[in-house]
C-alpha cells in the first residue's frame, strides 16, 4: 500500500478509546432504533387481528389492545437512544440555529448535563420500580393479567443506553470543540 492509499490515522491513547466507545454506543443505538421501528408492524398486525376477531368473527381477544400498549411503550423506550444519536429530539430554537458549529457544540455541551441528570433520576426510579415488580411479581389488573417485569426491565435497559448515548454526545461535543470528529 502506498502513502496515498493509507487510511487516515485515528488518534491513539485516551481519545482513541473514547472514539471506540462513541462508535460502539452509536452502533448499538442504531440497532435498537431499527428494531424499535420494526415494532410498528407488530402493532399494526395485532390491531388488525383484534379488529378481525372482534368485528368479523365476533370473538374478541382481550389481550390485543394491552399488548399493543406494551409494544408502543417499548417503541418509545427503544427509540430514545436512536433519537439522541441522530440529534432528532425536539429543541426550542430561539437562537440555536444562528450559532456556528462550535457555538452549537458549546451550547449542547452545557445543556447535555441537564439530560444526564434527568436520565440518572429516571434510571434510579426505574431500577426501584423494577425491583418492586420482581419482588412482588407485579401484574397488570386486567383480564389478560400480564407481568409488567419485562416492560420495566426494557425501560431500565433503554435508560442505561440513553445515558451511555448522552455521554457519547458529551465526547462528540468536546471533539467538535477540539476540531475533531468521531
Amino acid at each position: 500500500m502506498n502513502v496515498e492509499q493509507a487510511a487516515p490515522a485515528r488518534p491513539g491513547g485516551i481519545w482513541g478509546a473514547i472514539g471506540h466507545y462513541v462508535r460502539f454506543i452509536d452502533r448499538i443505538s442504531d440497532y435498537v432504533g431499527y428494531l424499535a421501528a420494526s415494532l410498528i408492524f407488530m402493532m399494526g398486525g395485532v390491531l388488525i387481528f383484534d379488529a378481525v376477531t372482534r368485528n368479523l368473527l365476533k370473538m374478541p381477544v382481550h389481550w390485543a389492545v394491552e399488548l399493543t400498549q406494551f409494544t408502543l411503550a417499548a417503541y418509545y423506550f427503544m427509540g430514545g437512544p436512536f433519537t439522541l444519536k441522530n440529534n432528532e429530539h425536539v429543541r426550542m430554537d430561539l437562537w440555536y440555529s444562528s450559532l456556528s458549529e462550535r457555538g452549537k457544540a458549546k451550547a449542547d455541551l452545557a445543556t447535555v448535563w441537564c439530560l444526564i441528570f434527568y436520565l440518572g433520576v429516571m434510571l434510579t426510579g426505574s431500577i426501584s420500580s423494577l425491583q418492586y415488580a420482581i419482588a412482588t411479581n407485579e401484574k397488570r389488573f386486567s383480564i389478560w393479567n400480564p407481568s409488567v417485569i419485562p416492560i420495566k426491565a426494557l425501560l431500565t435497559a433503554c435508560l442505561v443506553l440513553m445515558l451511555l448515548q448522552a455521554f457519547s454526545l458529551v465526547f462528540k461535543h468536546i471533539a467538535t470543540l477540539r476540531g475533531e470528529k468521531f
